[in-house]
């Protein structure tokens, strides 16, 4: 995508978070042709916005090409949160362990080890809330990613210092709605790793600034993606980590 291609993109994402004006999708001579273009599209969305980065998403593949979403500061909420449904109409709920930097981790040429990272962490359940910028529920992969993989917020519980004794690959994790067990189960997390998207986040973020100390990254879904209704009330819970919860008020 050329320069203007992606300020195209970026001016109807944008304007869709500021007005709930959804395109269907991206025209199709302003529709990403490679993660770089997606990511591209978010840097201008975040750039044309103003507002602050308090938290990242970040998917890795044992596959694919690694990606990342951000999470914008006004969209973080500790638990328990009473989120407008209007805000996220889709109400999407995934349980996930997320991590909150204790240090920055500045632009730098060498790699960050993942042991350097574990130190400045701690971790903690959370709860992303998922929500789509398009009309269109047949979005591709990649104009979900310019669109930051549809996050719509963050909801965290209190992070935990002495989770590094924790496998996170095999932790229980229970997902309620409106108080009754919808799930429970040992793992679920897509690579078993969540600590090692965190690793990579950090390094995909090297050449754009670094990360800083207080801002989260979110590290993909044990419970998959489920969606409720406004009204409803949604909680997760991870053995070890504790519980979050969120109210979707109508």
């Amino acid at each position: 995508m050329d320069t203007q291609q992606i300020e195209r993109a970026a001016a109807l994402l944008v304007e869709a978070r500021r007005t709930g004006n959804l395109p269907e999708s991206l025209p199709a001579d302003a529709t990403p042709a490679s993660v770089a273009d997606a990511h591209a599209v978010q840097d201008a969305v975040t750039g044309a916005l103003g507002k602050p980065v308090g938290a990242f998403k970040a998917m890795a593949p044992a596959n694919g090409e690694p990606t990342r979403g951000v999470i914008y500061g006004d969209t973080i909420h500790a638990s328990p949160a009473r989120v407008p449904a209007a805000l996220v109409p889709q109400c999407g709920v995934e349980g996930e362990v997320a991590f909150i930097f204790r240090r920055d981790f500045p632009p730098r040429a060498a790699a960050y080890s993942r042991d350097e990272v574990a130190a400045g962490v701690d971790a903690c359940s959370a709860i992303e809330l998922v929500t789509s910028r398009y009309r269109n529920p047949d979005a591709t992969n990649l104009e979900k990613l310019a669109d930051s993989i549809s996050n719509g917020a963050f909801v965290y519980a209190a992070p935990a210092t002495d989770w590094r004794n924790l496998e996170l690959g095999k932790l229980v994790v229970t997902l309620t709605v409106n108080g009754a067990a919808v799930l429970e189960q040992t793992g679920g997390h897509a690579t078993g790793d969540p600590l090692g998207i965190a690793v990579v986040l950090v390094n995909m973020w090297r050449n754009q600034g670094g990360v800083r100390a207080g801002q989260f990254v979110t590290c993909g879904s044990y419970t998959g993606l489920r969606y409720l209704k406004p009204g409803d009330v949604c909680g997760v819970r991870f053995e070890g980590l504790g519980a979050a919860e969120v109210t979707f008020a109508p």
